[in-house]
């Protein structure tokens, strides 16, 4: 009687229309709905013309207060497009803007784009195998792929991450736990942090990514684990202050246990000499992990792959995709060169992947994650490689760095544009505009609101950071269609916002 009842609900609602399967009415639905969402990303597209639409961010609270969270009987999908257009899409940043050059954030690829799709249709779940049962072998192929890329032995493995917060987490995380039982004869799984966690170290540049201090205290290491070593000119880990602080460690009687390597900082795209550091991580015994989210592409070029030399002698390195390699977010991957490493995390439960399911031979790809449920993001890199083709992968990030250098070239002939990093070795340009009083709190203060103006107006969304007190602005040039031409449009409105807010602040004094 309960199972009629069941039945009897079920015809009288119209399930049949939300999902995609078979039935005429799914695949129609799904037709309708991936036509009229076509058709609206291909208007907006042609309707804005800036990188971004202006507002404030006052303004786009105001829009998205205004927006209808839920519906109780639900409505049209053309209704709610319509208020999506004016609330939500209209005041989104248009990456693919060739001016929408401020942060690590690329214009993805076509590719990615419908591999985005074709995972949430089939919707497979990376955790075990008996739910993505091709798409774990795929990935796996992926992984090995780029282990062998970044020329790491047969003995290494990786797994998929969310980005490089993730993957710098894992890597910290195996070295603490690879150091405590080697060293200290302590599993930190079974009982927690040892005594001598207090004493435990971690060495980076002063440049390194702020996820080095985050992991270290989710880790329960604390932000006082970690040391910031001094760089050289170029922004990039200065091996003789590593030395010393390696020295004044041994007589504090402190525990190092793992050096970051930056491939790629985020505000210089500096990569720090790799060989070396390899070189002292060998002598003292200690993790090298290398974070080349930004730099790891340059893996994929002929001319630029050398800036990435000994990166294969690294114990881990993270590698994110939705970077230089023009991939929807999220799209990132761990690697580690002894596969070996991920038993220190694995774990087995007896519903998704028990222990008799490794030893008949089923890959569960839960055990090497931080997390359970998980994206088939292999796809995309597979679509990619496929679609795109690995040459011309290289030429669009070879253009970038050949952009970047370009630009600095550009920037010379404007005298009042100061480069801080005249040889960009991947592709971000450190500036700031100077007047002629030489007021360096006036000319920060400057700098800050031309960035803000230049997003206001619409001529470009540029980044802009603090290095030793002074504001500078930044362009990351990740988009292949931007060109020479659109920077130095970008330049002369700088410089006439520069120029606008000296006579300003004149006339007021």
């Amino acid at each position: 009687m309960k199972v009629q009842k069941a039945q009897d609900l079920l015809s009288s609602l119209d399930f049949d229309s939300l999902f995609f399967h078979k039935g005429q009415a799914g695949l129609d639905a799904f037709e309708e709905a991936v036509n009229r969402t076509k058709a609206l990303l291909l208007s907006e597209e042609e309707t804005h013309v800036t990188p971004y639409s202006g507002e404030t961010p006052l303004e786009v609270a105001t829009r998205i207060d205004g927006l209808k969270v839920a519906s109780e009987k639900g409505e049209g999908l053309e209704e709610i497009l319509r208020d999506l257009q004016q609330r939500v899409f209209h005041p989104s940043v248009r990456v693919t803007h060739p001016t929408c050059i401020g942060h690590l954030h690329c214009p993805p690829l076509i590719a990615s784009v419908i591999a985005d799709l074709i995972i949430g249709v089939l919707n497979p779940s990376m955790d075990s195998w008996d739910q993505s049962p091709s798409a774990t072998y795929v990935e796996q192929q992926l992984i090995q792929w780029i282990c062998q890329q970044f020329k790491y032995p047969s003995s290494s493995d990786g797994v998929f991450t969310s980005g490089g917060t993730q993957s710098n987490y894992m890597a910290l995380m195996l070295a603490r736990d690879a150091f405590c039982l080697r060293e200290l004869q302590w599993e930190v799984r079974r009982h927690g942090l040892p005594q001598q966690a207090k004493r435990m170290r971690i060495l980076c540049s002063e440049y390194a990514h702020f996820t080095v201090q985050q992991a270290a205290v989710q880790l329960g290491l604390g932000e006082q684990s970690v040391i910031p070593v001094a760089t050289n000119e170029k922004f990039q880990l200065d091996p003789c202050d590593l030395k010393d602080k390696l020295s004044t460690m041994k007589a504090l009687k402190l525990l190092p246990f793992a050096i970051v390597a930056t491939c790629g900082t985020t505000d210089f795209g500096s990569i720090d000499p790799l060989t070396e550091l390899a070189e002292i991580a060998t002598q003292h015994q200690l993790w090298l992990h290398v974070d080349a989210a930004y730099g790891g592409a340059l893996v994929l070029s002929q001319r630029n792959q050398d800036k990435l030399k000994g990166i294969e002698l690294a114990d881990s390195i993270t590698v994110d995709f939705h970077k230089l390699f023009y991939q929807t977010i999220s799209c990132g991957a761990f690697l580690v060169k002894e596969k070996a490493c991920f038993r220190l995390i694995e774990r087995h439960a007896s519903y998704l992947n028990p222990k008799e399911d490794e030893d008949e031979g089923v890959l569960n790809l839960v055990g090497k994650s931080l997390q359970t449920t998980r994206r088939f993001d292999a796809l995309k890199i597979l679509l990619s490689m496929r679609w795109v083709g690995t040459e011309r992968f290289a030429r669009m990030i070879d253009y970038t760095i050949d952009l970047a250098q370009g630009v600095v070239e550009l920037m010379k002939g404007f005298p009042s544009l100061q480069v801080l990093n005249p040889h960009p070795e991947i592709s971000a340009v450190v500036f700031r505009y100077v007047s002629q009083r030489h007021d360096e709190e006036r000319d920060n203060q400057m700098n800050r609101r031309i960035q803000q103006m230049l997003l206001k107006q619409g001529h470009g969304l540029v980044a802009k950071t603090v290095v030793k007190g002074k504001v500078y602005l930044k362009l990351t040039l990740l988009n292949p269609r931007t060109t020479l031409s659109d920077i130095e449009k970008l330049c002369q409105k700088i410089i006439a916002l520069g120029m606008r807010y000296t006579q300003m602040d004149m006339e007021v004094m």
